[in-house]
């Protein structure tokens, strides 16, 4: 039989083919694998003991991993085998990491969705469509937590230094359940994801690209089943191996999940007394077909997800926020169309938040996604929410999402997003955004993307437009990348985010990875070079510029260390309060800067990052530190205390602002957990505190207790205070 191949493994092959006719034939260059699965005979108990579970002795196993890191195309250090199976109603994996040092497994956290990279870990990749461009991850690592995600585009869309869903959705959550076990082979792992948990094509047998990721963190090491070179992850679903031979049922999936909720609150300066508050929600999930699901929601709730983290705006540009909510997260990059974090035309957050972070009644909605016709993606969103009295009348918002797969990493796209509410505070009848996104892969290293853009709003005519050109090429040894963005006067996605408006923008950047032999104990080095320029739309006027000169020296113990200068330039048109009455006058600035970062080995209970920034800024001076400091117990203790400093001396007078986050973690079990979150912001003389307990029965279903406080120690009165009781659970009634 055939084994599947994506175009890019299938030109390689090809070309490997060529050049070993040649006297000399290049290494590192191989087919995509391919394994078979097989039905169960009977089914394993998911208890993480895969060498004692005679389920397994029946099916064949994989093996044979390539390192990327530290030495890229040897084989792994230790040796990994996986097996895959299926009963009819769920697909079966089975992992066993060996390990000829037991003593020296990394086991960092078992919190769910936690960091995978700081510990040993085995993770799955799933190309359930066979496109070569999406997928679903899971992962654990020897405490057995759940990892999972959403891949869209490879991965494509991710906003440098973090910020928004772009290409892979950490937070997207999925029933399924895994369980792991240490012993003195190494430690073994069992999956067990329902096939309703997945989206696929209709055929009654299947083949879906694959591919495995092994961590062995002592060794600072990365292995994969289907070999990838330096520059890509396990997102790279175009190089993944194959899986065929998978029987999956034909889904009519309904499933519902009902809530109830029971809150409290007293205090801040809008309550006098105590309010008292019962609410009952449900969401329902059904599947249309195997590949297209229906999801509605009534009386939406978010009283579980993690309070956000406070920012300092020491800027004249808007912030961004990133979107946690549960209901908005599933196929969230298919809506994903712009610049994520600085020009989004939809930014779901726009939904139930206020401007100022307060919530705003969601009565219910609707939306329907995933794929029709092979590879068209389609996504239709509507909600509806409530009127809050001097805040908002009520709105309806409507997305609609059409995007069209190509071969190579290519695809085309339309999407058109509307608001519509009543007159007064808080809109103007309407606002409309009718958008064209594509992507165009060239061969294994390049990619053209673009999107152009329209908004409509009844106060504004004229320069209405924006769009964005780019090009990225990405080889073992450069990422490179260079773009051109423009938004025009009068562009108005209300329902989407823009950090500034009327610009133009270019920005390029040129970065090389360079693997010494035996040099100090490096790893890599990463010398590069990134410019950024925003130009006014109708003037030309240089509002801002930033040069960046790097080198990030990576050792092969896991030390960091960034040696960088950064030459900026800001063009501030009006005059801004930066700081209570230090005001920043209009001017253009020109400075330098010191650009540092130490990063220690993250893999170790104790670990440090600390970033500064010592140099000019706005015709004055300023010092910036940003410290993170881990500290961990086994795998059951997490805390993570953050400081950001930043000392002024400007013109208009001097001022230190600090900001400073405590998180903290304590697993019961991988299902069970307590987390803290405080934070003081000296510039508000803000303190906020945010306690939840969490008993999972899985997904983001179960039971939460939850205590906020918010004390703004510039009201003389009690602070904000609010209890928040909440269970919800998953019925499966088809």
């Amino acid at each position: 039989m055939r084994s599947y191949q994506s175009a890019g493994a299938r030109r390689r092959r090809i070309a490997t083919l060529i050049l070993c006719l040649l006297p000399v034939c290049p290494s590192g260059l191989a087919a995509a694998p391919a394994l078979t699965a097989s039905a169960l005979e009977t089914t394993p108990v998911v208890d993480g003991d895969v060498l004692g579970d005679p389920a397994w002795q029946f099916l064949s196993a994989t093996t044979g991993f390539t390192q990327t890191r530290p030495d890229e195309g040897r084989p792994a250090s230790q040796r990994t085998k996986v097996w895959i199976g299926f009963t009819e109603d769920a697909l079966y994996i089975g992992a066993v990491c060996y390990d000829g040092e037991p003593d020296g497994i990394i086991v960092a956290d078992s919190r769910r969705d936690s960091d995978l990279n700081e510990t040993d870990s085995f993770q799955v990749i799933l190309d359930t469509y066979q496109d070569g461009q999406n997928g679903f991850v899971f992962g654990t690592n020897p405490a057995g937590v759940e990892y999972d995600g959403q891949v869209t585009q490879e991965g494509a869309g991710r906003r440098f230094g973090g910020g928004g869903v772009g290409g892979f959705n950490l937070n997207w959550d999925t029933s399924w359940t895994v369980a792991s076990r240490v012993g003195d082979y190494g430690w073994s792992a069992e999956f067990l994801i329902p096939f309703t948990s997945l989206r696929y094509d209709r055929e009654a047998v299947q083949t879906w690209g694959v591919n495995f990721q092994r961590n062995i963190r002592r060794n600072y090491e990365q292995a994969y089943w289907s070999p990838l070179p330096r520059q890509h992850n396990l997102y790279r679903v175009s190089e993944a191996g194959a899986v065929k031979g998978l029987r999956v049922p034909p889904q009519r999936n309904l499933q519902f999940m009902p809530y109830g909720l029971a809150k409290g609150v007293k205090g801040g300066p809008m309550l006098k007394g105590t309010e008292q508050d019962t609410e009952l929600g449900v969401d329902v999930k059904y599947s249309l077909t195997p590949s297209l699901t229906l999801d509605a929601t009534y009386n939406t709730d978010f009283a579980q997800v993690e309070a956000d983290e406070i920012q300092v705006n020491l800027d004249r540009f808007s912030l961004f926020f990133t979107e946690k909510r549960p209901f908005f997260l599933e196929n969230a990059g298919l809506f994903n169309v712009g610049d994520p974090g600085e020009a989004e035309l939809f930014f779901s957050r726009r939904i139930g938040i206020s401007e100022d972070g307060s919530q705003i009644p969601i009565e219910g909605g609707l939306r329907l996604s995933g794929k029709v016709g092979g590879n068209t993606h389609v996504g239709l969103l509507h909600m509806r929410s409530d009127a809050v009295a001097g805040v908002t009348r009520r709105n309806d918002y409507s997305v609609a999402r059409l995007k069209q797969e190509l071969s190579n990493r290519s695809a085309l796209g339309v999407m058109f997003v509307n608001r519509d509410g009543a007159d007064g505070v808080g809109g103007d009848g309407y606002n409309r955004t009718y958008a064209i996104d594509g992507r165009l892969g060239l061969g294994d290293d390049t990619s053209i993307t673009g999107w152009v853009a329209k908004t409509d709003s009844p106060h504004l005519s004229g320069s209405d437009h924006a769009f964005k050109l780019g090009a990225d090429y990405n080889s073992e040894n450069w990422a490179n990348a260079v773009s051109y963005t423009e938004v025009a006067t009068d562009f108005n996605p209300e329902v989407g985010f823009l950090a500034r408006r009327a610009y133009r923008k270019a920005s390029g950047r040129l970065f090389r990875r360079i693997r010494p032999n035996n040099l100090w104990g490096l790893h890599e080095l990463r010398p590069h070079i990134a410019y950024v320029g925003h130009w006014g739309y109708g003037d030309g006027y240089q509002e801002s510029m930033f040069l960046h000169i790097d080198n990030h020296w990576e050792w092969e113990s896991g030390l960091v260390i960034h040696t960088g200068i950064n030459f900026t330039r800001e063009g501030v048109r009006e005059a801004f309060a930066i700081y209570d009455d230090v005001v920043v006058a209009p001017d253009a600035y020109e400075h330098k800067e010191a650009d540092l970062r130490l990063q220690t080995d993250q893999g170790r209970p104790l670990s440090l990052v600390v970033e500064s920034r010592i140099g000019g800024r706005f015709g004055g001076d300023r010092i910036n530190f940003d410290t993170n400091l881990r500290w961990r117990m086994g795998e059951k203790f997490n805390s993570e205390l953050s400081w950001s400093y930043n000392d002024f001396e400007l013109p208009g007078g001097d001022f230190t602002v600090n900001l400073a986050r405590l998180r903290a973690t304590y697993s019961f079990t991988p299902r069970m957990s307590i987390q803290a979150l405080v934070q003081y912001d000296d510039r508000s003389d803000v303190l906020a505190t945010n306690l939840r307990f969490a008993w999972l029965q899985t997904a983001n279903a179960g039971l939460y207790l939850v205590y906020n406080e918010f004390d703004d120690r510039n009201f003389s009165g009690e602070p904000h205070r609010e209890i928040i009781l909440k269970y919800s659970r998953i019925v499966d009634l088809l």
